[in-house]
């Protein structure tokens, strides 16, 4: 059966190539490309040049202009570039039209990021569903796979052996495929026992961005090891923890990041998984805030959740990283009644946006820790007081 073409290898050379819409600006794109470039690093390529063009729409046949494509394959070619990786989605015959034109491999967004949730998937669960996002992205571009039907094509000859073993292929692919979504539904039944079975305690689940420093807030609050990393998408399986504020319990669970333009495969594929945030109580919704487009990021997670079907909860954003956003945005002469002038209005800009729900800390330094436990202890016990009356006085 032919296989998904594998991205990651050692130390790979790569270009990467966007295009700016008409209701989109440059700056965008260049933070778009940015994203797009620690992507590639995190699966282990080193990115050597960005390529952009200006167009209303992406061409059917090469997704950018002849001109730009003529560019980009003298480049390739000059350079012995080993990879070239667009920033949106491409069909099929995009991808085969540019492998042929650029005689390199070419990789868009959607198959990066599998690749990238392939090699850092851990349970038996994630795997399962990286699978199954693979595979559906597979299943339309197993023509282009077969690179021995190049010689077969031209009218009639279409009908040969290449054809039906494209054929077979399919129906492996589909065969698999609900195998799979078989296995996940077994391990769904004994994931939903298993959170059955952890009593009656009220839920908190993190939510936010990829690499905003969930894992390192979760390590803080549960003071247990949690695996941290600086790479897009640290983490894919969900870590539950049971914490005690005080002398009252809850369950707090770290949830995969989420990234502009995630698969639709893997969105439908990690559904059970967030089966965590589902099921909460309270959203954590952790925001790097020294990153120049973390409004944006917000946007994001939110329309992730809505697109997940997870409905209206009590949610409050925390604003992570406030030390690398006074280092980044304060230089040594600005005064320190300014500083503080700026922060103030910061806060009070976002305490009116959130309607009061969010809190400015710094995780790795443990700063304002102290506010997020006592701000969550106060809203964990205002729910125990609801749900559950008669369990009050124990805590």
């Amino acid at each position: 059966m032919a296989e998904l073409i594998e991205t990651k290898k050692e130390q790979e050379t790569a270009i990467l190539v966007g295009l700016i819409f008409k209701d989109q600006t440059e700056e965008q794109l260049d933070e778009y490309m940015d994203e797009l470039a620690f992507l590639a690093e995190t699966a282990g390529a080193k990115v050597i040049k960005y390529f952009k063009q200006k167009l209303p729409h992406p061409k059917k046949a090469t997704f950018v202009g002849i001109g730009k494509l003529e560019e980009i394959a003298l480049y390739v070619e000059e350079k012995e570039v080993d990879l070239v990786i667009f920033d949106d989605d491409l069909s099929p015959t995009q991808q085969q039209n540019l492998e042929e034109e650029l005689k390199v491999k070419v990789v868009d967004r959607s198959l990066l990021i599998l690749d990238i949730f392939a090699s850092r998937a851990q349970t038996a669960q994630a795997r399962t569903q990286v699978e199954v996002a693979q595979l559906k992205y597979l299943l339309p571009r197993l023509k282009g796979m077969w690179t021995h039907l190049e010689r077969q094509r031209g009218g009639i000859a279409m009908r040969g052996p290449g054809e039906k073993e494209i054929e077979t292929d399919r129906r492996i692919v589909k065969d698999t495929i609900s195998r799979l979504k078989k296995k996940l539904e077994v391990i769904d039944r004994q994931n939903r026992t298993q959170r059955k079975t952890r009593g009656e305690y009220i839920r908190v689940a993190m939510v936010g961005y990829t690499n905003v420093g969930k894992s390192t807030l979760m390590r803080v609050l549960s003071k247990s090891e949690v695996f941290v990393e600086d790479k897009l998408f640290a983490t894919l399986d969900t870590t539950v923890r049971k914490i005690v504020l005080g002398r009252t319990p809850l369950l707090l669970s770290d949830t995969v990041g989420f990234i502009r333009k995630l698969p639709h495969h893997l969105v439908e594929s990690f559904k059970s998984t967030l089966d965590e945030v589902r099921e909460a109580d309270i959203l954590l919704h952790v925001v790097d805030i020294a990153h120049p487009q973390f409004e944006d990021h917000i946007k994001v997670v939110n329309k992730t959740l809505k697109d997940l079907d997870i409905g209206e909860k009590q949610t409050i954003t925390i604003f992570n990283k406030m030390d690398l956003y006074r280092e980044r945005h304060f230089d040594q002469y600005l005064p320190e009644e300014v500083k503080q002038e700026i922060l103030r209005d910061l806060e009070d800009n976002w305490k009116e946006k959130t309607e009061n729900k969010c809190l400015f800390i710094a995780a790795t330094k443990k700063e304002g820790i102290a506010q997020l436990r006592e701000r969550l202890l106060a809203e964990v016990q205002a729910m125990y007081k609801i749900r559950y009356p008669y369990r009050t006085k124990l805590y």
